[in-house]
């Protein structure tokens, strides 16, 4: 059993293969927008390159627009962080391992696709919608979650704590779905006051391509500072399941004294770690893991119907 209990914590610490690097194109910019991308940060400009792996956050005024090969276009509102977690343009087969899976962690949302764009799948710490052929806005912040089907059909579910999705309902368009820490996913036919009330001005409208303005070499965004402790607890902490990966692409942050220290403090909330923080208690046998590459490989999708289910 504890052979089978270090081989199961090692697994966390294997890079995951990717489809492609480039996942799509920055084409809409209002205010600063940060990506982290491996461990460092960097700042935007419009007509850079999406990278899968990258981590979106746009200021407390902003605004992005993503469009991503294949078809799809992502708003992102003010103060909102994103995680571009799978992307597979063109594959409409979840189950084959395709479609496009993001999570917001907290703020505003806009995703629209057609058919033609493939299988999105929009995920928070609390609800998760998928759909092949509509528009959802999504609203996360602590302890709460909002996805109004603005067109099409889509399915939504509860999301646990591990981030496994739990039964799927249907929604059709102009339902409103909401689910608080703890409870049960509730539905209603229209969006609720304060929802409409703060939803940002760009999302009442359909977001319009930008794609065409941006053509030859992108530009690179521009590096800030390598990523700290502070910068990126909140998705080391995030649903179990989504964090595969996240132990091979920051492990070199370790060599800075102060990210180590703020990392151990906080063990208990992502045990993951603890093969790269304490390897003198894993097995000296078992080979370290970490030096693989990939510092941006994102969680593998699971395979199962129940996670990607067809909509």
């Amino acid at each position: 059993m504890k052979l089978l209990g270090l081989a199961l914590m090692l697994s966390w610490l294997l890079p995951l293969p990717t489809d492609a690097q480039d996942a799509g194109t920055v084409t809409l910019i209002e205010g600063p927008l940060r990506i982290i991308r491996g461990a460092e940060v960097l700042q935007a400009s419009e007509g850079a390159r999406v990278r899968l792996g990258d981590i979106f956050e746009t200021s407390d005024k902003g605004f992005a627009q993503l469009e991503f090969s294949g078809g799809g276009i992502v708003g992102l509102g003010p103060g909102s962080r994103m995680y571009v977690m799978r992307h597979a343009a063109g594959k409409t087969s979840a189950s084959a391992g395709g479609g496009t899976e993001l999570v917001l962690l907290s703020g505003w949302m806009k995703g629209q696709s057609n058919a033609e764009a493939g299988f999105y799948r929009y995920e928070s710490p609390l609800l998760a919608a998928t759909t092949v052929n509509g528009t959802v806005v999504f609203h996360g912040a602590a302890g709460e979650c909002e996805v109004f089907v603005e067109s099409g059909t889509a399915k939504l579910a509860d999301v646990s704590p591990s981030g496994d999705a739990g039964k799927f309902s249907a929604g059709n368009s102009g339902q409103f779905f909401s689910r608080h820490a703890g409870k049960s996913l509730a539905s209603d036919s229209r969006p609720s006051a304060a929802f409409l009330k703060e939803i940002p001005q760009a999302f009442r409208d359909t977001l319009p391509s930008r794609l065409a303005h941006f053509t030859g070499k992108p530009p690179e965004p521009k590096a800030q500072h390598p990523v700290s402790y502070a910068e990126i607890q909140a998705w080391l902490t995030m649903p179990r399941d989504w964090r595969r990966g996240l132990v091979a692409r920051f492990e070199p942050r370790l060599k800075d004294p102060e990210f180590r220290k703020q990392l151990e403090a906080h063990e208990s909330e992502h045990p993951e770690w603890e093969p790269v923080l304490h390897p003198e208690k894993t097995n000296p046998e078992t080979p370290h893991t970490e030096k693989q590459s990939s510092a941006n490989a994102p969680p593998a999708a699971a395979d199962s119907e129940s996670r990607h289910p067809r909509v």
